[in-house]
């Protein structure tokens, strides 16, 4: 384990690496696929009485089938808003309201649009890998300082250097995992 001196580095590099990881984690739940999933709807946001607000706050979400979503707003006089915040979400939805419910039909993905899927997913896991990379940076150049300071030995020096590649790896793969899983469901024909 990591020298005393440098616990509260590592706890403040793991956590940071997790928030990288769980990001990353909202943003695969997110990328639609050709089924659909209450988790599409995360981004849009509503005018609310002019405050923007998730949508999630405003109505119920639900998949009663793999190609539709409901959205049952809480206040019916916000259908409007709720049914124009989703068409401008830019999620490629076309929502229709019948004065009680807004249905959004899911419809499947082309081929190509699952492509485009893919590279998006791909460019997030990018961006991500980054976001711990940087994190790892920042924690050795602590290290190293540590060692500078004269807080640590050489030896734990090496020792903490080699726990926070071990770190950065594990999480990079959980992201990889999580990517490749969901590749595979944006790809699955149905």
């Amino acid at each position: 384990m990591a020298h005393p001196a440098l616990k509260e580095t590592f706890a403040a590099l793991k956590t940071r690496m997790d928030k990288a990881v769980e990001d990353f984690r909202r943003e695969m739940a997110a990328t639609r696929t050709g089924r659909a999933n209450i988790h599409m709807l995360d981004t849009v946001t509503v005018d609310y009485y002019g405050e923007q607000m998730p949508l999630n706050q405003v109505s119920q979400i639900h998949a009663p089938e793999p190609q539709m979503i409901t959205v049952q707003p809480f206040d019916t006089s916000q259908m409007g808003a709720i049914e124009k915040a989703i068409r401008g979400a830019d999620l490629g939805l076309n929502p229709m309201n019948d004065g009680k419910i807004v249905r959004v039909p899911v419809p499947a993905l082309t081929e190509e649009r699952r492509k485009d899927m893919v590279k998006h997913l791909h460019r997030i896991l990018e961006e991500h890998r980054t976001a711990i990379r940087n994190v790892r940076r920042d924690g050795n150049d602590a290290i190293k300082k540590a060692m500078k300071d004269k807080k640590i030995a050489e030896d734990d020096e090496k020792r903490a250097l080699d726990e926070i590649q071990k770190l950065t790896d594990d999480e990079i793969k959980k992201m990889e995992e999580m990517s490749k899983g969901k590749e595979k469901e944006v790809l699955e024909f149905k």
